[in-house]
């Protein structure tokens, strides 16, 4: 385990202090001892799927660091000291700052309404890498939520797809957004969920198929104008699919958008030149072209 995420982390940060990694991976495998999670499973996996998932974000060594010990203030004798003594302020501060998010409580139901507490979130980390920690151990969390009794899977996937999925979405992290969405959507509408799975399933080989054929094409298109460009392609996630059904009153075969590509360049200026060339390849459905270019989102 620890030498898959020490391999992980050295991909993109070969200066990394390994040592101090492999230091907080042997500290919160001690401190979590004879800790059990609901699955049977030593409590230390939790922890350390946390870090892993940090890992896959390309996040610092303090944040890895933290996210291995973000548990070991609220459930272990250690405290807040002594992970400054052993790791230092920065991740002791991190370490802290995950801890009090955790205590959040509420009187009333009023107040735990998700557009207020998402601003309490994002105003109580000081920094942002606390809620990015958070986000990480809410998405190992909701992995593992089958093993809680069904009340708490419906609670926990209520309040994650109310205010961790739209913080993620705020930060721009989509890979944990889609995933908290989808994992949320499994324990709130099962049957909806799985009758979407099927559908997709049986058209995925085929849609990736087309997604490879469409960027071949576009690539070799893209040839004579000579940009920096990278290009990808992907399948729309289920939760995005379902709220379209569901709000737009549509059926599965009425959603165009079940693929998409996506070139990313340099400037705005060749934007308009991929797109361009997007134009004269195929044509756009009347009223459903949207310049997101000119007019970002917000």
């Amino acid at each position: 385990m620890l030498e898959n995420l020490l391999a992980q982390i050295q991909q993109y940060n070969p200066n990394s202090d390994l040592s101090l990694i492999i230091k907080a991976y042997n500290f919160a495998e001690r401190a979590h001892e004879g800790q059990i999670r609901k699955s049977g499973e030593k409590y230390f996996i939790h922890p350390f799927e946390v870090a892993k998932i940090l890992a896959q974000l390309d996040m610092d060594d303090a944040t890895i660091i933290a996210g291995l010990l973000h548990d070991v203030i609220e459930d272990t004798r250690h405290g807040y000291e002594q992970i400054k003594k052993e790791f230092g302020e920065e991740v002791a501060s991190l370490v802290e700052g995950v801890t009090k998010l955790g205590r959040l409580s509420y009187e009333t139901k009023e107040e735990r309404q998700a557009e207020s507490l998402r601003k309490m979130f994002l105003a109580m980390a000081k920094d942002i890498r606390v809620i990015i920690i958070k986000l990480a151990d809410r998405l190992h969390n909701m992995r593992t939520l089958k093993y809680m009794d069904e009340e708490k899977k419906k609670e926990k996937a209520k309040e994650t797809l109310e205010i961790y999925a739209p913080i993620a979405h705020r930060l721009g992290i989509s890979k944990i957004k889609w995933e908290l969405e989808d994992l949320a959507l499994r324990y709130l509408d099962p049957e909806g969920y799985y009758d979407l799975v099927e559908k997709v399933a049986k058209k995925r080989q085929e849609r990736e198929e087309y997604i490879n054929e469409v960027i071949k094409q576009l690539k070799e298109s893209l040839a004579s104008l000579n940009l920096e460009y990278e290009i990808s392609g992907r399948s729309k996630h289920f939760y995005s699919i379902y709220r379209k059904m569901v709000y737009q009153h549509k059926s599965f075969e009425e959603i165009f958008d079940l693929t998409a590509i996506r070139v990313i360049v340099e400037t705005v200026k060749d934007c308009y030149a991929v797109l361009g060339v997007v134009h004269t390849m195929w044509k756009p459905i009347p009223g459903r072209f949207k310049d997101y270019i000119a007019m970002p989102k917000p």
